[in-house]
């Protein structure tokens, strides 16, 4: 495999980039491939070689890199009818009432320009409305490189920046616990209830391996957020719209947030965010309320036109059914793999959302196991093998993950996200075909 133009505009881009790169995650060693275009369910680089895409833009393209004839054209009609205008436009009345008819929680949205904005507005929205200042997030989730967030920590305690940049006293308002540990989040509100204005999680901890949760957990935090009358803010900036369909994650695990942010789907690939919920909440964004929020580039019309049209697309076609069909093939494929190959390592993931995590102890007898990757079922024999939160997949063979296996998978055609807690994904143009050289790439990379 031939890699010397990348290698050379690497060389460039260490003078005018930091690292080279625009997010650090893409900083693989001992340097990335540049991407020259994208074909289908295939990236080809800067050298020509091609790959089977598993990054997706780390969750966007739900329908791959080659959009259907009629998404493309009215995304390129939006364009020739100029980019902006600082004023509202049709097509951010006609997604709000898309998403708005699809998922239970929502009546109402404020759109943004990214996941990390959504993220932060739903804190500083739930902030205001509760008249409350702490916030209670899942060690190992994600939600943007926002201060109040970029926080780690023991459990229950006060937590400390994970940044450079970040006072300790926005830290200090942050409360970290274990994902999936009921018993911890109740702790914390039998504590300082009063002072939490929400719990804040991903219903799956995307940048965490897929991580999902345990039977009642979702459940349990709904109840107690009630309880104490904080909220609950599930951050479906990565599973939105593509785990559990159109009705989201939330609809699959049948728990309904107060907030839900989104982003990535619902931009079609283009920069978005967005924030939904119930009107007796919402309103408390300005113009008709007191919290703050705003941006120039918010309700972006060709944004919310390519995510517009690529869920409509979705919605008229048997776009979920056979993204769920094709996930649950190859996460069933990858645990024959690894019956054979490393039996001790695990399969996560849901509709087309997957990742292998590299655990380091489970039965050599696999009889029994889920069979489309680990759904926390506790009557499976990997039960308590199986990573429930960050800490166990930190205790995964993460070096071996990132330093031999991923480069091993390029090496076969197979791109991967970088290292072993990005969740990896599948688009509507992926194939049988696709699925197939992809799981010989594994038995030959394991």
């Amino acid at each position: 495999m031939h890699d010397a133009n990348s290698r050379e505009l690497y060389d460039r881009a260490l003078s005018v980039l930091p690292g080279g790169v625009n997010s650090p995650v893409r900083a693989v060693r001992p340097y990335p491939f540049f991407v020259e275009r994208g074909d289908g369910a295939h990236v080809v680089d800067a050298d020509g070689n091609k790959f089977i895409d598993y990054v997706m833009g780390y969750g966007p393209l739900l329908l791959g890199h080659d959009l259907p004839q009629e998404v493309e054209s009215r995304i390129q009609s939006q364009l020739s009818d100029g980019p902006m205008y600082g004023a509202p436009a049709e097509v951010e009345v006609e997604l709000a009432e898309f998403i708005a008819r699809h998922v239970q929680s929502v009546e109402m949205l404020r759109f943004v320009n990214s996941g990390t904005e959504a993220t932060t507005s739903a804190v500083r929205l739930a902030r205001g409305y509760t008249g409350r200042d702490k916030v209670v997030v899942m060690q190992g989730g994600y939600h943007g490189a926002q201060e109040s967030t970029l926080v780690e920590g023991k459990s229950g305690g006060t937590g400390t920046p994970s940044s450079a940049g970040i006072p300790q006293s926005f830290a200090e308002e942050t409360i970290t616990v274990p994902f999936n540990d009921e018993r911890a989040v109740r702790e914390v509100f039998e504590a300082r209830g009063d002072e939490i204005a929400a719990v804040l999680t991903e219903p799956i901890l995307g940048n965490c391996a897929s991580v999902g949760p345990v039977e009642e957990y979702l459940d349990s935090l709904r109840e107690t957020t009630e309880e104490h009358g904080a909220l609950l803010i599930f951050d479906e900036v990565m599973t939105g719209f593509r785990v559990g369909g159109l009705q989201c994650a939330q609809g699959k695990f049948g728990v309904t947030p107060d907030l839900t942010t989104f982003a990535k789907v619902i931009g079609g690939g283009f920069p978005v965010g967005a924030v939904g919920g119930p009107a007796e909440i919402m309103e408390s964004f300005t113009p008709t309320g007191d919290v703050f929020q705003a941006g120039t580039y918010s309700g972006h019309p060709l944004s919310l036109t390519a995510g517009l049209e690529m869920l409509r697309y979705a919605a008229e076609n048997d776009v979920y059914d056979y993204l769920a069909d094709l996930g649950d093939q190859l996460r069933s494929g990858l645990t024959d793999v690894l019956e054979d190959r490393a039996p001790e390592y695990t399969v996560t993931g849901y509709d087309s959302m997957f990742k292998v995590v590299f655990t380091r102890d489970g039965p050599r007898d696999r009889s029994g196991q889920c069979e489309a990757g680990c759904r926390q079922d506790p009557d499976c024999p990997r039960f308590d093998y199986c990573p429930k939160n960050k800490a166990d997949v930190a205790a995964a063979e993460t070096e071996r993950w990132e330093r031999l296996f991923w480069p091993a998978m390029r090496d076969e055609g197979v791109f991967l996200t970088a290292n072993q807690y990005e969740s990896q994904f599948l688009s509507y143009a992926h194939t049988e075909e696709d699925v197939e050289e992809t799981l010989e790439a594994y038995k030959s990379a394991l």
